[in-house]
């Protein structure tokens, strides 16, 4: 039978608060069921988020860097709590704008993002549509949107210093199942998509990245990604290192990267010449072959045609039991340290594909649903704001026994905790449900936020 109750409906509170008659179930008559839209949450660790945005001072760049077009009088959500709707929704996995109707009324949504939203409502699904679609979408706030994820990792730099930096540069898929402007067939993923580049540090941090027609080459636009970055580390005392794959593997990249100081190790492509060099390696040895892998590397100089000087390559080879012919890789470098760990310090590179990954399961980057190419442009940037501050959380403010978490086991344990709010005269409590995060947990997390604050100096 439908879960219903017949008595007569009255209307509903506009933030939330349900005045019908409570929902009844059949299996036990005992049990009453209650809507309170603006009493109960459930995403009470959004507030632990906040107090790490507050501590490292993330959304409250915006102030200063987003130019707001609205000439009305009238409006009350300003261009900082509508970001922070924004990036804090998608963290919580309300990627769509449609979601802003009843994440306006969560009353955890409302504190974060503060101001008049406190105490009535956050933006409505109308307004943040305008506000991504109009407001984000001109020329200087889109190009604020790329730089705020180098300015948000500058301030974690600042507290945590770094002593080396190294940039992992991948592209990756998004589908897209319309008539979006800018996509197309890529025939590398076989399917109708968008075809975005990343560049991540060696803390899974998102330093920058571009959205792109679907069918350009994996490097298309590299300069674009790496060159801000690289300008932003240029003053500081660190030693900074670059990896990709084969798609990578430019002589304009070689040229600009030892230009600006930084060790570098590419994959290489195969072709005759570099296999003629490792030739001896290549050969079938005689006899009956061993029931585990043999491994060898070798080391030599090489220069191919577009290339304006000799560089050292680097060859694994590897043969292994059942197969007939050995596989073989290539990677250029100008790193001086053996050629085994330079295989092995390149192979680390395949954590950017993890995190890529995460990006996608955890943050939904790849939900670019917009007609327009600059509008999904917007959606990506926002989405990236959204991982990083997930992944600061996880790096920074983590206790130990749980440091191990995925992005996707943060948002369902910690970001999606149900929470009772209790008004008493000037303070708000929020009743934590006490289940995959104790109160002894979040009060560590908490700690840690604190240990981030700034402190002042001193007389």
């Amino acid at each position: 039978m439908p879960y219903t109750h017949q008595n007569r409906r009255t209307a509903s509170h506009p933030a939330g608060e349900g005045r019908t008659p409570p929902l009844r179930v059949d299996f036990d008559r005992r049990l009453k069921l209650e809507f309170h839209g603006s009493k109960i949450t459930s995403n009470g660790g959004f507030l632990a988020y906040r107090e790490l945005d507050d501590a490292l001072g993330l959304t409250e760049v915006s102030e200063g860097v987003f130019r707001d077009s609205r000439t009305g009088k009238n409006g009350w959500q300003g261009m900082t709590g509508q970001f922070r709707q924004s990036v804090f929704g998608r963290l919580g996995g309300y990627e769509d704008v449609n979601d802003a109707e009843r994440l306006g009324r969560d009353p955890a949504m409302r504190w974060i993002v503060g101001g008049k939203a406190v105490t009535r409502h956050a933006a409505s699904t109308s307004q943040m549509g305008r506000f991504e679609t109009e407001l984000l979408a001109t020329d200087a706030n889109v190009e604020a949107l790329v730089d705020m994820n180098g300015a948000w990792i500058d301030k974690v730099h600042d507290r945590r210093p770094p002593k080396i930096i190294v940039l992992d540069m991948d592209s990756s898929v998004s589908p897209t199942h319309g008539e979006q402007e800018g996509t197309a067939y890529n025939g590398h993923f076989g399917c109708t998509c968008y075809h975005p580049l990343f560049l991540f540090n060696q803390f899974g941090d998102l330093e920058r990245c571009s959205l792109r027609p679907g069918n350009v080459h994996s490097a298309d636009g590299w300069r674009n990604v790496l060159e801000p970055v690289v300008e932003r580390y240029r003053e500081r005392n660190l030693r900074r290192y670059f990896r990709g794959d084969a798609a990578f593997a430019a002589p304009g990249i070689y040229e600009f990267l030892e230009g600006e100081g930084f060790l570098y190790a590419i994959r290489l492509k195969a072709n005759k010449v570099l296999q003629e060099c490792i030739a001896h390696l290549l050969t079938r040895s005689v006899g009956r072959p061993p029931n585990h892998v043999r491994r060898f590397h070798a080391s030599f100089s090489y220069q191919a045609g577009s290339w304006n000087k000799k560089r050292r390559v680097i060859a694994k080879i590897e043969w292994h039991p059942g197969e007939l012919y050995p596989r073989v890789g290539f990677i250029v470098t100008n790193l001086s340290r053996p050629a085994e760990r330079v295989v092995a310090f390149y192979n680390q590179r395949g954590t950017a594909e993890q995190w890529i990954k995460e990006g996608k399961n955890a943050i939904k980057w790849t939900r670019l649903s917009c007609r327009k190419f600059r509008n999904n442009e917007v959606r990506l940037q926002l989405h990236a704001l959204a991982y990083n501050l997930a992944n600061f959380m996880r790096t920074l403010a983590l206790p130990e026994e749980v440091e191990h978490w995925s992005l996707t086991t943060l948002r369902e344990k910690l970001v999606k905790i149900g929470a009772k709010v209790v008004r008493h005269g000037r303070y708000v409590t929020f009743q934590l449900a006490e289940v995959a995060v104790p109160r002894k947990l979040f009060q560590k997390i908490l700690e840690l936020i604190n240990d981030l604050r700034r402190r002042p100096v001193p007389a």
